[in-house]
């Protein structure tokens, strides 16, 4: 009797030394979550932890983490600006943290964002998806969501400095039979003043590599589709030299879909922060400053008139407004008939815009 209560106690001490290495392991942890992050996130860490195998929760952590590397990235290219780090609540569920750096030395406007929504579709934002060819049942009218997300515009001082984007986002409807229907959707763009095709192809390959640990068929399949989407109709041009773009993707597998998207994450950094330390000391002049300002009016006109994320979000009930038009320029410029010389630098990247270019053959 003494020796099992001897080893009753003798387990119960292990099991309480255990419990106790595994709360330091937990707080250990804890801590470099928030290290890494720029703001708690809106699941909280506890029940992000909590849920650490679900894919929901890891897809929050690596948006949290890729918002937290950009930032960072970022704030070390530009040290006498700060971000303003604002995060949120959505009263239909959800919330998000917007990170947004304004007038820098290098930076212009820099912005991160991060969202995780949740709650009952409109029945307009529905359809907008219906009529991409998703056929959903809903009950009473209602279609129970979840969608989540990081996305980035940086638009630099310097014109020699090309403006980037990426957005990756997963998003999860449940009909009326409980069936769950889920799909990611994503993508990294480049959009120069000037061509520098060093640039260009580096940070093309650097996409590429990120794809091609995947499959060898993603990157010219992504490129096209980057090419086709973010096609100005009303100008004829493309917004800019491209990247991948891929939407509505539910297969192989979604374990196999999550692992593309972190890294494509993963190559954010690597593929646009070499070009911005490259160049963003360049010496301009007003004439290349006016050039650039054109060229925003561009990207304003694709990002209000065509751009999906852009409508989505403002067909979405209690969505944040300055967060979605967040990748608007701090200023930009439209001339009447504006037309550049022939054979100019100018002329040079209004080629490329209207006839894409493969860059890593």
């Amino acid at each position: 009797g003494a020796l099992s209560g001897l080893g009753l106690g003798l387990w119960r001490w292990q099991q309480a030394a255990q419990a106790a290495a595994e709360e330091d392991e937990d707080e250990k942890e804890e801590k470099e979550l928030r290290q890494r992050f720029m703001a708690p996130p809106v699941s909280g860490l506890r029940e992000l932890r909590r849920r650490r195998r679900e894919l929901r929760s890891r897809m929050e952590l690596l948006i949290m983490e890729t918002q937290g590397e950009m930032c960072r990235a970022l704030a070390a290219l530009d040290p006498g600006a700060a971000f303003a780090v604002d995060t949120w609540e959505r009263k239909e569920g959800g919330g998000g943290i917007s990170c947004v750096l304004q007038d820098g030395e290098v930076f212009e406007k820099a912005g991160v964002n991060v969202s995780v929504v949740f709650g009952l579709l409109s029945e307009e934002a529905a359809r907008q998806m219906q009529s991409r060819g998703k056929s959903l049942k809903a009950k009473d009218g209602k279609l129970p969501f979840c969608a989540m997300g990081v996305s980035c515009v940086i638009h630099p001082k310097n014109p020699h400095v090309p403006t980037m984007h990426f957005n990756y986002r997963y998003f999860e409807i449940e009909e009326a039979d409980g069936t769950k229907q889920w799909w990611f959707g994503g993508g990294t763009d480049l959009t120069p003043t000037y061509l520098n095709e060093e640039d260009a192809i580096h940070f093309h390959k650097t996409l590429k590599e990120a794809c091609d640990k995947h499959d060898l068929k993603l990157y010219p399949k992504y490129k096209k589709w980057c090419d086709d989407y973010f096609y100005i109709k009303h100008r004829g041009e493309r917004r800019g030299i491209g990247g991948i773009f891929f939407d509505d993707v539910d297969s192989p597998s979604k374990e196999e879909v999550f692992q593309f998207v972190k890294s494509c994450a993963k190559a954010v950094v690597p593929c646009y922060i070499p070009i911005v330390k490259r160049h963003c000391h360049d010496s301009f002049t007003p004439e290349e400053k006016l050039w650039q300002q054109l060229r925003r009016g561009r990207y304003v006109e694709f990002n209000l008139i065509y751009d999906r994320g852009t409508k989505f979000g403002l067909l979405t009930p209690g969505s944040r407004i300055e967060s979605i038009l967040m990748s608007l320029p701090l200023t930009a410029r439209w001339e009447y008939m504006h037309t550049p010389p022939k054979y100019s630098k100018e002329a040079e990247i209004l080629e490329v815009l209207r006839n894409p270019k493969d860059w890593v053959h």
